[in-house]
């Protein structure tokens, strides 16, 4: 098992735009990655400015797989475009 977590912090008024673009990439990994069995996208009505993404994943292998497919190349790209104006920071860890 490899679990993978992130945290993303989103710019106050821009969490409608970032949120489909997270559930998507979550929709498509379980649907089209035989590696991932699990991917959840949480948010805590206390932290309204936080979304906390949760992977599992067979083992690193798949994970590196998932990187590569075009769900995720376009959802990095969203992402980075939003780092990149301030809208989003993330943090993350993986674990073994």
């Amino acid at each position: 098992m490899y679990a993978v977590t992130v945290l993303f912090k989103i710019k106050e008024g821009r969490q409608d735009e970032f949120l489909p673009l997270m559930i998507e990439n979550a929709r498509l990994s379980l649907k089209d990655e035989p590696g991932c069995s699990r991917f959840d996208v949480c948010t805590d009505p206390a932290r309204p400015g936080e979304v906390f993404l949760y992977e599992i994943y067979d083992d690193a292998a798949a994970f590196q797989v998932h990187l590569k497919t075009p769900h995720f190349l376009s959802f990095d790209k969203q992402v980075a475009a939003m780092i990149a104006d301030k809208t989003v920071w993330t943090y993350s860890e993986v674990a073994a």
